[in-house]
């Protein structure tokens, strides 16, 4: 089983849950690192649940509309606290579509070359304008038994990350534009 296990029971460590709030919750908390599809979410709650990590309660909204509710069981606090005090060196970024066409860019036109990395660099800004509306949210620096403190440290982690993206791609336009004056 993948990590998408452990995403989920960290959501519903912090507070119980339905499935459509779980899917939120990875459109608007977990993209940044983790996204899941409700393609994903749906059957790895069904997983969860015949493993006995989560249980659910039936909440009626309206007058005949029923909603599972997930909670963690002891068993899943148990495993999520074990897999989350453990270990984990850290990987490198195993894919990136962008720097595979950087890569093959030998294959176009100087002009063309150009406008992949200007498309890029355009993305990037507007993502880390983004962030940065994000990080509006935090006045100070939350408390540290806060899990606003986890979303704060991502965030950051997430600017740092595109501000050295948008800095590499205009040093390689920078590059591919002094080629001619040389």
């Amino acid at each position: 089983m993948g990590i998408l296990k452990y995403a989920i029971l960290g959501m519903l460590y912090r507070n119980d849950m339905t499935g459509y709030e779980l899917k939120k919750a990875f459109e608007s908390t977990l993209f940044e690192f983790w996204p899941a599809r409700h393609s994903q979410i749906y059957p790895e709650l069904k997983h969860l649940y015949g493993q006995g990590m989560i249980d659910y309660s039936i909440e009626i909204s309206g007058t005949v509309l029923e909603k599972k509710k997930y909670h963690m069981t002891e068993e899943g606090k148990t495993e999520f606290l074990k897999w989350e005090k453990s270990i984990h060196p850290g990987k490198a970024v195993t894919k990136d579509e962008f720097r595979l066409q950087l890569f093959f860019s030998d294959a176009l036109e100087k002009k063309e070359k150009l406008l992949l990395l200007e498309e890029q660099l355009q993305f990037h800004r507007q993502y880390l304008d983004d962030l940065h509306e994000k990080m509006k949210r935090f006045d100070s620096v939350p408390p540290s038994d806060s899990a606003r403190l986890s979303d704060y440290m991502v965030i950051r982690g997430a600017v740092y990350r595109e501000e050295a993206a948008c800095q590499w791609i205009s040093e390689c336009r920078s590059i591919l534009e002094q080629q001619d004056e040389n």
